[in-house]
């Protein structure tokens, strides 16, 4: 191509050219704009350009890959996001990430994880998509197949097995199937004290303390003839029937015992294997190891019981603006998640270290996730954008699987699932708003810790919900619910409680469990699917029991 001056020019030069002054114009603009903010303080401060003659940084985002994860970068502690807390007049709650209203779509500065401009200071304009060449985010799963990816994670790998003596059993999961190893009962034995009868009464006897539970085998009873019994005691060959005292006469004088009843050949006696046979399987493998397991293990005749060890988890909490004590000042909130999680997590079958309390420091975040020998490490706020949202940046660093990068749900959308490495551990990052972090857990860390711990997946459950129930326009909302018995032969139902916003615990600490209201909400009288607290009475609504 021939240029006006008669020059020999490339294809698209006057276009690179054009583009290059734009390019150029545009850092001009960009170097004036942070000159401008760096007079008022808009942007000065250890990392930004202050004369260096660096091209600054107008918007770094945290999760972009490029970006090289640095421990001393300021930037990330200068501000942070504003989906973080409410502030000091607030319900008690922990972090960032995931505040404002859970069924609101128009939360989308809370969603991008910025940070409100400071009164009276403009803010260099953060791009709204990723940049060219950033791999474009996907939209989050629904939230029912974010538990499903939750639960195949924790079951990727055959559980590891170990045999516990009896007394350290309890809250473990059984690894095999429970066999007995012997009848049960394993003779003959009767099931009232008494009289052991054979043949036709009215039967002799002789005076004596009678058979007793514990004693070796008894000789024959002759037919016509009656012994004295203990409940237990192993009954004599040729027995007819056990005779209870109170349906008993005796006869002193003769020698002779009556019956005030019709006897019936075998009542009252406990036939050897009547509960179950040697090999029969007593429960199956996955049933957790309650009291009630405990005592028929020991009666099959276990000494130990092959179990699947209880997960191990470890919980970081971060946020440097919490306070482990007395009450909320300037500026500074109680930790509410600290408290809750260790319990919580106990009761869905783990074994918990104490919560570490990181703050916003991710070198220390990098170290504790690297130097950790636990299952599962859970995090507690950091899982947006924010300046100081750490949990991305570092989980990049480390080349970390992202499994879930946020849920399609309300309250708790930042949430995320992670494997630090292809041996583990998985790590569940839970927004830091306390309701939030709720449906994080029950959403993410239950489903995983059961496949984890080889505990079969519970069966979905619905109920009738009295009240409508508002949704989200896109996401699932899981709302605190109380079940209501039935009035007048009505169905048993769950009633929605007030108080269940993602900042709020009141709602879910007077709950029975969480209603899964799809997207849109759902009228009064509608079917919901419940999810149970680890603590709330076993399913109250659901007909059938073991016979």
């Amino acid at each position: 191509m021939t240029g006006s001056d008669g020059s020999h020019r490339e294809p698209g030069s006057d276009v690179r050219a054009a583009g290059s002054a734009s390019e150029r114009a545009r850092e001009e603009e960009e170097r004036a704009v942070e000159q401008a903010l760096a007079l008022v303080g808009g942007s000065s401060g250890p990392g930004r350009s202050g004369g260096s003659g660096e091209r600054p940084s107008r918007s770094r985002d945290p999760r972009d890959p490029r970006a090289p994860w640095d421990s001393r970068d300021e930037d990330l502690n200068a501000g942070r996001s504003n989906d973080s807390h409410t502030g000091p007049s607030s319900a008690p709650h922990a972090h960032r990430s995931g505040g404002g209203d859970p069924y609101d779509d128009r939360d989308s500065d809370l969603r991008d994880g910025r940070a409100a401009p400071a009164p009276g200071r403009e803010q260099p304009p953060l791009p709204d998509r990723p940049s060219p060449g950033d791999p474009a985010k996907p939209p989050p799963p629904p939230w029912d197949r974010a538990r499903a990816v939750a639960a195949r994670a924790g079951r990727g790998g055959p559980p590891a097995t170990i045999r516990l003596p009896l007394d350290r059993a309890p809250g473990h999961v059984l690894a095999e199937a429970l066999g007995a190893l012997t009848d049960l009962p394993s003779f003959d034995t009767s099931a009232m004290d008494g009289w052991a009868v054979a043949g036709p009464g009215p039967w002799a006897f002789e005076a004596g303390a009678g058979l007793l539970a514990g004693r070796g085998p008894a000789a024959a009873l002759p037919d016509g003839t009656a012994v004295r019994i203990a409940t237990g005691a192993r009954v004599p060959p040729e027995t007819t029937a056990v005779i209870r005292s109170e349906h008993a006469h005796v006869d002193e004088a003769r020698g002779l015992l009556h019956a005030r009843r019709s006897v019936v050949t075998g009542q009252d006696i406990r036939p050897r294997g009547q509960e179950c046979r040697s090999g029969e399987q007593l429960v199956p493998a996955g049933t957790v190891v309650t009291p009630a397991v405990l005592g028929l293990a020991a009666a099959a005749g276990y000494d130990a019981l092959p179990v699947v060890p209880r997960p191990r988890v470890d919980i970081l909490v971060l946020g440097d603006e919490l306070l482990n004590a007395g009450l909320p000042h300037d500026g500074l909130i109680r930790d509410a998640l600290g408290p809750m999680l260790g319990p919580w997590l106990r009761a869905l079958g783990a074994e918990v270290s104490g919560p570490r309390r990181l703050g916003d420091d991710a070198g220390a975040l990098r170290s504790a996730l690297t130097s950790s020998d636990a299952d599962l490490i859970v995090t507690t706020g950091g899982t947006a954008a924010g300046p100081v949202d750490h949990v991305h940046p570092v989980l990049d660093a480390l080349g970390a699987e992202l499994l879930v990068d946020g849920v399609a749900v309300r309250p708790g959308h930042p949430m995320l699932l992670a494997r630090l490495s292809p041996d583990g551990p998985y790590l569940v990052g839970l927004p830091g708003n306390p309701l939030a972090a709720v449906s994080g857990l029950l959403t993410l860390a239950e489903p995983l810790l059961a496949g984890i711990a080889g505990r079969p997946a519970q069966d979905p459950y619905r109920a009738l919900v009295h009240a409508e129930v508002h949704g989200h326009p896109h996401d699932t909302r899981l709302v605190p619910v109380v079940h209501r018995p039935g009035r007048a032969g009505g169905r048993d139902h769950v009633a929605p409680l007030r108080y269940n916003g993602p900042a709020m615990l009141r709602g879910i600490a007077a709950a029975d469990g969480l209603a899964v209201v799809p997207p849109g909400g759902v009228r009064s009288g509608t079917e919901v699917e419940i999810l149970d607290l680890p603590w709330a009475p076993a399913t109250p609504w659901t007909e059938g029991c073991f016979t």
